[in-house]
């Protein structure tokens, strides 16, 4: 019984070893290949490239908007690249929107590696490239898919913004983290921890959560959390039967487009309860 014990003392810590080295390979998927938005018809789109104080050279891609529309700077999720979010930016550009989709270090053709400090230092750089553009900030609309939330909200609570949207929030990587790995002591130990619920008061622009109610990546329960949270004004809208990446097919697209195009005429949309969209 006690070599047994030991052995599976031995496992375990190695186990727990191995998952602390590469716990970066376990939070970042990314597809390096760059593509150009040309290749998915994209008309109007530009690929750009972003060079950080630090020499790497990050790959986006831009659509202005219409006259009088606001633009979306978009910090996508932590697996494919910017080819998985084409029809996103088709949807948004047909409705008039700018967007701006700047992928992170080693997505997309960008250099270097994804780490939550650079991620959230290239984010607020790419806000300051739209401003150098001349949006203003009342017309940029951060836009937080999965991932990205924890990246929206650190600039949103630096940067001036007409509004946010969380697209399947955390309350912390490290909280998700710890629900997927329950045997594993991960809380003490990851570098990256992405953590929303401390960085929440300082934003105070109006948001959006959307989430899907049968998320098993990203519990609803979170998105529910991080909402109660919040400054206002603030909404959640969430999809039944709807999981972590298909809530577009449940109408969270049009729920956006209302959202923003209500910001926009409006500029502070009032504080609406929690609304339940319909299977």
């Amino acid at each position: 019984m006690v070599k047994l014990a030991l052995a599976l003392a031995s496992v375990y810590a190695a186990v727990a070893v191995a998952a602390f080295i590469a716990q970066r390979k376990l939070m970042y998927f990314p597809d390096s290949a760059r593509v150009p938005p040309s290749n998915y018809g994209l008309i109007g789109v530009e690929e750009r490239v972003l060079d950080t104080p630090d020499g790497v050279r990050l790959i986006a891609w831009y659509a202005p908007p219409v006259p009088g529309r606001p633009t979306v700077l978009y910090f996508h999720g932590n697996a494919g690249n910017l080819t998985n979010r084409a029809e996103r930016v088709r949807k948004y550009t047909a409705r008039g929107f700018g967007v701006f989709m700047p992928s992170y270090r080693g997505y997309s053709g960008s250099t270097g590696s994804p780490t939550e400090r650079a991620n959230v230092a290239d984010a607020k750089l790419a806000y300051e490239a739209l401003r150098k553009d001349g949006i203003a900030s009342e017309d940029i609309v951060l836009y937080g898919e999965s991932l990205g939330s924890g990246v929206a909200v650190q600039v949103a609570a630096e940067k001036p913004v007409g509004g946010i949207v969380l697209d399947a929030p955390y309350t912390s990587i490290v909280d998700v983290a710890a629900a997927a790995y329950p045997f594993l002591p991960v809380r003490p130990f990851m570098f990256d921890r992405y953590d929303t619920m401390r960085h929440l008061g300082g934003v105070n622009a109006p948001l959006l959560v959307v989430h899907g109610e049968e998320d098993e990546v990203i519990p609803v329960d979170m998105g529910r959390a991080v909402y109660a949270a919040a400054n206002g004004p603030k909404e959640l809208v969430t999809f039944p039967g709807a999981g972590h990446s298909d809530h577009h097919l449940h109408g969270s697209t049009e729920e956006i487009f209302r959202w923003i195009e209500d910001l926009s005429r409006h500029r502070a949309p009032r504080a609406m309860p929690e609304k339940r969209m319909h299977p």
